[in-house]
């Protein structure tokens, strides 16, 4: 009995055999490779997936709300290269651009040349997916911190070394680039209507309206320009957190002249192709 039984174990190791039984195991089978078929099923669905998300961003884009990309460090430390931030697109519809606000604006025409034309559709089509999603930037939007409004008078500096809005000056500590001062410029400027003078965080870092005071509006940007408000950092997850209006940009005593509303200025139609 032991010597049979042991001749069936030695069987079943050499031939394969399962003991007791004569029969070779089954052999694990293996995954089936795909085929032509199965890869053009896959490379359609993973196209249908990217024509349903840009579906769904474009109007979002055009209407409500839409991402962006930080291409510099000129909003540094409120915004870091790489940052993407959301954007407010019905600012002209409620309540209009405030002091304080951090807006996207299209430079095209006035601080930037125009975007160069993509070469074919489906590479138009590819970049305003990228910019849509805030993955890419166009090289043409800018984004900086709204100082003066229409009629305001924006100076620096007094005798203390801060900006002032209509002869207030700005505690700007809350927002400004560790370490630096307001502005190593002198300018004086009257903001004419219909545009807002805007600078960056960083200033020693940023192209803003200071730099453009040679350009027609005297460095300032058209309203119709802007395309929104930044209200959220949504990457790095790190970063994620509001954009709120600094205290000091939103006190009454900056009332201009006029008597407008402390703040706020309305901002013309978004252009249909934002």
């Amino acid at each position: 009995m032991s010597g049979h039984d042991g001749k069936g174990a030695v069987g079943g190791e050499q031939g394969g055999a399962t003991a007791g039984t004569g029969q070779a195991p089954p052999r694990p089978v293996r995954p089936a490779r795909p085929g032509p078929r199965s890869r053009g099923r896959l490379l359609r669905d993973f196209l249908l997936l990217i024509g349903l998300a840009v579906l769904f961003t474009v109007p979002a884009k055009a209407f409500v709300a839409q991402a962006f990309l930080v291409p510099t460090g000129s909003m540094a430390d409120t915004l870091r290269p790489g940052d993407r931030v959301l954007v407010n697109k019905l600012v002209s519809h409620f309540g209009g651009v405030r002091r304080g606000d951090i807006v996207v604006f299209s430079g095209t025409g006035s601080w930037g040349p125009a975007p160069p034309r993509a070469a074919s559709p489906l590479a138009r089509w590819y970049r305003d997916a990228l910019t849509a999603t805030g993955l890419a930037s166009n090289g043409t939007d800018y984004i900086k911190r709204v100082i003066g409004l229409p009629g305001d008078r924006v100076a620096c500096c007094d005798a203390r070394g801060l900006i002032t809005v209509n002869g207030v000056p700005l505690h700007e500590g809350d927002y400004l680039y560790p370490g630096e001062r307001p502005s190593d410029q002198p300018f004086h400027v009257t903001v004419p209507p219909g545009r807002l003078w805007v600078m960056g965080d960083h200033r020693a870092d940023s192209d803003d309206s200071r730099g453009h005071r040679n350009d027609p509006g005297s460095g300032t940007i058209p309203a119709s320009a802007v395309v929104g408000r930044a209200f959220l950092i949504v990457w790095p997850p790190a970063q994620l957190g509001s954009l709120p209006t600094p205290a000091t940009l939103s006190r009454p005593s900056l009332r201009g002249e006029a008597g407008r509303p402390a703040g706020r200025a309305r901002v013309a139609a978004l252009r249909g192709r934002r």
